[in-house]
């Protein structure tokens, strides 16, 4: 990956998702002196995909710095260096290395602005990259974002594709709010057009990425473009399908998904984490007090087993596809 912020961010320029980041962090480094990225390998290696390329070099390893191998320690000092100030960027390695880091999020981070009775800012973003579909081994294909949504004091937010990516992680980085920012690491080398002069005016909201008026699939993250993909494969079954692309997790935009659901009367939650207790059934039961009477059929959710990540040659059996979405719609239409 080639670091991008040699020229002026505006106009639009077609990059990946991984550059959209690295430009992203490149603009707020340069636009406030309190912003300071942390992270294993993040400086001089550019991080494990090459994210951060470039940074330490135009910006000194004093605002880039390769952190030890200890999570605990990368967000327990991003806190301490919030309460003097500075406005921290995290990074965690691989989505399962941060359960170390746990207690320090949602024991510390999460409730020191209601400890502090609202007098202190925690202004603190964790970049995580999360999900599956990497051939990765254990650990490195975890899909962790309902128990961060489960927590009060953080903020959770992901995106799909790289305009997303630049916008939503510098509103994150600026945000006053500790933030959990899920970075999608399948698709960091996909590429897509960013506007630089188009902001995200609500990072949070959900957004209709096709229309449709059979059923609504509901996706976040690297699950859009399986979304997209079943959308597209089910004009040949005759379904005309919407598909919204969910941003926000905490604060969820709830009354954007009810709204869409009513025009439908059906809808189908995709995620890669387990279905059980998962955040789909937070939206399934959302969609049951916001849109009950226009549902012609019970929600519907695909997505991963409640069983451990599995080896990397059995993962596309465990990860939601084109075909188990169509399957889920289909049942829809038998009630």
């Amino acid at each position: 990956m080639t670091a991008v912020f040699d020229d002026v961010s505006s106009g639009t320029k077609k990059l990946t998702i991984g550059q959209a980041v690295n430009r992203a962090l490149a603009d707020e480094l340069a636009a406030d002196e309190s912003v300071m990225l942390q992270g294993e390998d993040i400086g001089a290696l550019g991080g494990v995909y090459r994210v951060t390329e470039g940074l330490a070099a135009r910006f000194g390893s004093h605002r880039v710095v390769d952190s030890p191998l200890g999570e605990a320690g990368i967000v327990g000092t991003s806190i301490g260096l919030a309460q003097a100030g500075m406005r921290p960027v995290a990074e965690i390695q691989f989505d399962g290395f941060v359960y170390p880091a746990f207690d320090q999020i949602v024991s510390q981070l999460a409730k020191l602005h209601s400890r502090f009775r609202g007098t202190q800012q925690f202004p603190v973003t964790i970049r995580l990259p999360y999900g599956g579909g990497i051939g990765s081994v254990e650990h490195h294909s975890e899909s962790p974002e309902v128990y961060f949504a489960h927590t009060a004091g953080l903020k959770v937010v992901t995106y799909s594709n790289a305009h997303d990516a630049y916008w939503v992680t510098r509103a994150a980085i600026q945000s006053a709010d500790p933030i959990i920012l899920l970075e999608p690491k399948k698709h960091y080398f996909v590429r897509s057009d960013v506007d630089f002069d188009n902001p995200i005016t609500d990072p949070f909201a959900t957004v209709e990425v096709r229309p449709g008026k059979d059923a609504t699939l509901l996706a976040w993250g690297p699950q859009v473009a399986t979304a997209l993909a079943a959308a597209e494969a089910g004009v040949e079954d005759g379904y005309d399908l919407q598909v919204l692309d969910i941003r926000g997790m905490s604060p969820l935009d709830i009354n954007t998904i009810a709204n869409a659901v009513k025009t439908t009367g059906r809808a189908v939650v995709v995620h890669e984490a387990s279905t059980f207790a998962g955040f789909g059934a937070e939206i399934s039961a959302g969609l049951m007090e916001h849109a009950f009477l226009s549902l012609e059929a019970p929600v519907q959710r695909v997505g991963g087993y409640h069983m451990p990540y599995p080896p990397s040659r059995l993962e596309q059996d465990y990860l939601p596809s084109v075909d188990r979405i169509l399957d889920a719609v289909d049942t829809t239409f038998t009630y």
